[in-house]
């Protein structure tokens, strides 16, 4: 004989009892009745011998045979009661005591209590209703739509209560701890999708229902729903959707998880905003949005959905069809938000600046696509489907759009300004860090560029991939427009500084990054021949004068008259020094950026001027030296050239 259970559980046992013996006509209602019980107290689990087996059952398992059996085969001639009336007995005592119940919590004297303020009263009252499910009468019915009105409610309640407060700070640092953006959280073991219902990803156990009692802290993040709220709306929605409340629940679950998903959005910096309202941020604010969306999108695929798909999938794991339509409820309006952001970027204006972010947000759309039409199924995931696809085309064609737009402006680029020195044009840098940056999109970019008709076939290299004809064409169009300011210098020697500098920061950074292998080793090889030819041109241009003064050619003979030479000498080093001060002053004010250009042209100046100037100083300084003033004509010996020739290209102020 099993111990008397504690006087304050006796009552609970016994109605207990009552209601699960009212439902033995049907085992399988009978097995979730039991189920819902024993979530609240496993002693109740122990009722299933509450139901007595078939008639014959006892005597086909070869067990001893019922008393009343005996009596009947000794035929004493009594007449039996009927089951079926006793039965039919049972069950109106039944409805009638768990009306009893519905109906107490419905008088004056309930006050503002809840069902769910204590354990004992919410086992009473969900056995209740339970036992009310599909009870004739209109008493039972009454009681039912009652139970049914404030069991909706505390479903409508607790859903709120038991979503932790949200703080921009904690949703983020939480979901990137736990995503790290790159790994679907929904493939990983700590996520278990083991409803049956979704993407038939039934696992061991997946047909065991998860009570509140099996829901670790580890498994439901505490942004979402409390675990100990799980189980209590597990058993509410098993009871409204035994007795015909399916609409009903997933309305409200709808409501509130949609409106709290919809939060989360705001908090992580996503904002309803309309096509007009995107179009009148201002770049620097719609840059920032761009930028939150794409981390939203993974954290609202990967985090929010894949838990709220887990809650919801926990929460009416009895019922597959409601869980579908209650997670699509929920879930579809933040989504949506999302996609119609994503679609204003992709239609509206098109300038230069956005390019990254729109591929950012077509790589990010096109990583979590397959993830987040897994979410769905019928006609909402079909819309999604469509609906994500459409957007990622038209950012797609943005991508290309904007391309286009960036060559255009590097080719209608109006300024007309020189810059001092010869530097690095602000076009040039602004050009190869732009096209430096596409390299890092660069499977996007092949994959949109593949049939992009943009005068893209420019190069010779048959083997070239489609981004790879893009950044030719962008350079192409650079290198261009960089002859052309050139011409704005009247030095013909700057020129060809200026187009030294701007055409070795373009290989630089070629070479440095991955646009080499875009580019391929001839075309930095034929780029840096150019570089060797401006640097022959910038030395005939510059020295050839120079140079002319330290020849024999035109001197007087020796053999005639001797102040002739001397005053031809005078005359050459005289030039000679007025050249050669000219240049110290300008070319040490003009600037050759790269350090190893710089000191490769200064050396190439010393090789060519140096040599001469001692062969010409040492052929004929005894043609001067003793004569009046010879200091003033030979004002230099090779070494003073040498260091005055260390100050070229430092980009020197005058007068500095």
């Amino acid at each position: 004989m099993a111990a008397a259970p504690p006087d304050g559980q006796e009552k609970v046992i016994a109605a207990a009892q009552h209601i699960v013996k009212s439902l033995a006509s049907s085992k399988n209602a009978a097995d979730d009745m039991i189920r819902i019980l024993s979530g609240f107290d496993n002693r109740l689990s122990l009722m299933s011998d509450l139901f007595p087996p078939p008639p014959g059952a006892a005597a086909a398992a070869g067990g001893p045979i019922l008393e009343a059996d005996e009596g009947t085969s000794q035929g004493d001639g009594e007449d039996e009661p009927d089951p079926d009336d006793d039965a039919a007995a049972r069950a109106e005592e039944e409805w009638d005591a768990a009306a009893e119940v519905i109906e107490r919590w419905e008088s004056p004297s309930a006050g503002d209590r809840t069902v769910f303020g204590s354990r004992e009263d919410a086992e009473e009252y969900l056995a209740a209703a339970a036992c009310l499910a599909g009870a004739p009468g209109p008493r039972a019915e009454a009681a039912l739509q009652a139970a049914m009105a404030r069991l909706e409610d505390e479903f409508r309640h607790m859903l709120i209560r038991g979503a932790s407060p949200l703080a921009a700070e904690d949703l983020q640092a939480s979901l990137l701890r736990r995503l790290s953006l790159t790994v679907p959280s929904f493939n990983s073991s700590a996520v278990d999708l083991d409803c049956p219902s979704f993407a038939n990803h039934a696992g061991e156990g997946g047909d065991e229902p998860i009570g509140r009692n099996s829901v670790s802290d580890d498994e439901i993040s505490p942004y979402l729903i409390a675990p100990d709220t799980v189980g209590a709306l597990r058993d509410i929605a098993d009871v409204m959707l035994r007795a015909g409340y399916a609409p009903e629940l997933c309305q409200v679950y709808g409501e509130v998880r949609r409106d709290t998903l919809m939060e989360c959005l705001a908090v992580l910096g996503v904002d309803k905003m309309s096509l007009e309202e995107v179009q009148r941020v201002e770049w620097g604010v719609l840059d920032g949005k761009m930028k939150k969306w794409i981390q939203a999108l993974k954290v609202v695929v990967r985090g929010l959905l894949a838990e709220e798909r887990r809650i919801c999938c926990q929460i009416l794991a009895s019922d597959p069809s409601a869980e579908e339509e209650c997670f699509t409820e929920a879930a579809k309006g933040c989504v949506l938000q999302l996609l119609n952001f994503g679609d204003a970027i992709a239609i509206g204006k098109r300038s230069s600046e956005k390019l990254f972010r729109i591929l950012g947000m077509y790589e990010a759309l096109a990583e979590v696509l397959p993830e987040l039409e897994g979410f769905f199924s019928g006609e909402a995931k079909g819309f999604i489907k469509e609906e994500a696809e459409g957007i990622l085309v038209r950012l797609g064609d943005a991508v290309r759009g904007t391309i286009a737009e960036f060559a255009s402006a590097i080719q209608g680029e109006t300024s007309r300004r020189p810059l001092p020195g010869g530097e690095i044009h602000p076009l040039t840098r602004y050009v190869m860090n732009y096209v430096r940056l596409l390299a890092d999109y660069n499977a996007s970019l092949n994959q949109l560029l593949e049939y992009w008709d943009a005068d893209l076939n420019m190069g010779d290299n048959p083997n070239m991939t489609p981004l790879g004809h893009c950044v030719l064409m962008l350079i192409t169009h650079l290198q261009s427009k960089i002859d052309e300011k050139s011409r704005l210098y009247e030095d013909e020697a700057l020129q060809n500084i200026f187009l030294m500098n701007n055409l070795l920061y373009i290989v630089q950074k070629v070479k440095d990054s991955e646009l080499k292998s875009l580019l391929g080793d001839n075309w930095i090889r034929k780029r840096r021949g150019q570089i060797r030819q401006y640097s022959t041109g910038y030395l005939r241009s510059s020295w050839t004068r120079v140079l002319a003064c330290l020849r024999d050619d035109g001197l007087p003979q020796t053999m005639g008259s001797s102040s002739a030479l001397k005053n031809a000498l005078k005359d050459r080093f005289k030039n000679f020094n007025l050249a050669f001060e000219e240049l110290y002053r300008t070319q040490t004010s003009w600037r050759v950026v790269d350090p190893q250009l710089r000191e490769e042209l200064k050396i190439s100046i010393s090789e060519k001027v140096l040599p001469a100037y001692r062969s010409f100083v040492g052929r004929f300084r005894g043609q001067l030296e003793g004569g009046r003033g010879s200091a003033r004509y030979i004002k230099y010996n090779p070494e003073d050239l040498e260091n005055q020739v260390s100050d070229f290209f430092e980009g020197k102020r005058p007068n500095a």
